[in-house]
């Protein structure tokens, strides 16, 4: 019981604030509303989803917000010099890259995750300004390139909703997922089992930079160039979402589903916030970490009940 309520309890809350934004508001529950925070919600989405699993294996993927950046400057540059090829392989290569480079460090290595990829998202940062002569460059993507299809609302809802349905089944129904679940419950145990452990760790931090980079891709094709100033902080939003969403930061549990819910649940606040109109974005970030506050605290007391 203790557990389901770990797991559903940001979908409850989420239905709850859908509710009550439909009583308050007449423009709340309209398609064209809930459309618009589906479409904003979908980068985030998948950023987060790299970001479960990490914690699920009991790590920390800092560098994700300067990833997305990072990816989508690269994704608009490859446009203009290879088309599409150009704008989706160069920008997922260099994510991986940059997650294999960190799940190495913490894997093989013993380094500290949040040192590591502190490390990374300082190092994604400064390549993607250096990239863009510290922002005074912008690479346009051409507009009769086929790659604008990508950030299509439509297309980018479909693809995250996807990607969760493909992430739901590689946690709960193969080995990779279970190994993620050793891992993160006890990694001395899982090694002592045979578990790849420091496989396991590497692939999840790969998988991480790919799903970043590839939001990258998707904003750099809905916006129609590569901004630099994106993707600050937004590694500590999707860690909201996923704590939020029922995964404990200790690792070893925690789903997918839970996570998706978590990001609707921000992304409502925010706009619950902005239909009552008499707050900025300051206030969105209050409400925000409250909302982090309480959840974690909850958490931590369901989890002390189960023991």
């Amino acid at each position: 019981m203790i557990a389901r309520i770990q797991r559903q309890g940001a979908l409850v809350v989420l239905i709850v604030l859908l509710v009550a934004g439909g009583l308050m508001f007449r423009t709340f529950l309209t398609a064209y509303t809930l459309g618009n925070l589906a479409v904003q919600a979908s980068f985030l989405a998948m950023i987060a989803l790299g970001m479960t699993m990490v914690i699920i294996s009991g790590g920390i993927d800092l560098s994700v917000g300067s990833v997305y950046a990072l990816a989508g400057v690269l994704a608009a540059y490859g446009s203009t010099k290879w088309g599409v090829a150009g704008a989706l392989i160069l920008p997922l290569v260099a994510s991986g890259l940059i997650g294999l480079v960190q799940g190495t460090l913490i894997a093989r290595w013993r380094m500290a995750p949040f040192i590591v990829t502190l490390c990374g998202q300082l190092f994604a940062r400064g390549l993607l300004q250096l990239i863009t002569s510290e922002g005074s460059t912008t690479y346009l993507v051409p507009a009769g390139s086929a790659f604008r299809l990508l950030g299509d609302g439509t297309v980018l809802v479909v693809i995250a909703v996807l990607a969760y349905l493909v992430g739901g089944v590689v946690l709960q129904r193969t080995p990779f997922g279970m190994r993620l679940f050793a891992v993160g419950g006890n990694e001395d145990a899982a090694s002592l089992m045979g578990l790849p452990v420091a496989r396991t760790k590497i692939s999840v931090y790969v998988l991480s930079g790919l799903l970043a980079g590839f939001a990258g891709v998707m904003s750099a094709a809905q916006l129609g160039s590569g901004v630099t100033v994106i993707g600050i902080g937004l590694e500590l939003n999707a860690i909201a979402a996923v704590v939020i969403g029922g995964t404990m930061l200790t690792g070893g549990s925690g789903a997918v589903s839970g996570t998706l819910a978590g990001v609707a649940l921000l992304f409502v606040i925010q706009e619950l916030i902005n239909q009552v109109g008499r707050f900025n974005s300051n206030m969105q970030a209050v409400v925000s970490g409250a909302v982090l506050v309480v959840v974690v605290v909850i958490q931590t007391l369901l989890s002390r009940a189960r023991k």
